[in-house]
Formats: structure tokens, C-alpha cells, sequence
């Protein structure tokens, strides 16, 4: 039986395919600009595992997924954490954080 993926996965995840399942992963390796798009993509898919997360472990596990995405695309980027961070800090300074736990409802004119 043939499964389908067409997805970007983790560097150890063919080795475990073998380990536990016996089944013989096909792989190939992206170039710069397949690696960046699947990158791209590839938070989505972790945000859907996120949503579906039903317990603290998962949702940890989820982040963990969707943390290595933005360190690996920001590194692909060419920037460094620290300058990753000022950004952060900046757009927080800006816009603010989540830390009111503000639920925007609706707007009046």
C-alpha cells in the first residue's frame, strides 16, 4: 500500500517511518527556494494540529513544532535571533501584546 505525503517533514522522521512501521520512505531534498515555500506552508499544518491539541503535552508538543518552524525560517532568512527578537519587541511596543486578553467584538461608526 502506498501512503502520500508530498510534505516537508523533519530530518529524522524517515528513519523512524522505517523503525516503526517497516514501511520504506521516498525522499528527496528541496532546493533554497522549495525548502523556503514548503517552510511557508508548514506553520499552517502545526496550527491545525494546534487547534486539534487536547491536552497541555500536545498543545506543548504543537508549539515546540511551530517554535523549530520560526527559528528554521528566520535562520533561512538570514537573521539572527536577537534581531528577531528587537523585531518582536518593536511590533509589541507598537501594537502591543496579548496580554489583555482582548476580544474584539465589533466596530461602530
Amino acid at each position: 500500500m502506498i501512503k502520500k505525503y508530498n510534505k516537508l517533514v523533519r530530518d529524522r522522521i524517515p528513519e523512524i517511518i522505517i523503525k516503526k512501521s517497516g514501511e520504506k520512505p521516498y525522499t528527496r531534498v528541496l532546493n533554497k527556494k522549495e525548502f523556503f515555500g514548503s517552510l511557508k506552508k508548514k506553520p499552517l499544518e502545526e496550527a491545525k494540529e494546534l487547534l486539534n491539541a487536547r491536552d497541555d503535552k500536545d498543545i506543548l508538543n504543537e508549539l515546540v513544532d511551530l517554535q523549530e518552524l520560526i527559528d528554521t525560517i528566520i535562520a533561512e532568512m538570514g537573521i539572527s535571533k536577537p534581531e528577531f527578537r528587537n523585531l518582536q519587541k518593536k511590533k509589541n511596543k507598537e501594537k502591543g501584546g496579548f496580554k489583555k486578553r482582548l476580544f474584539l467584538i465589533k466596530t461602530k461608526k
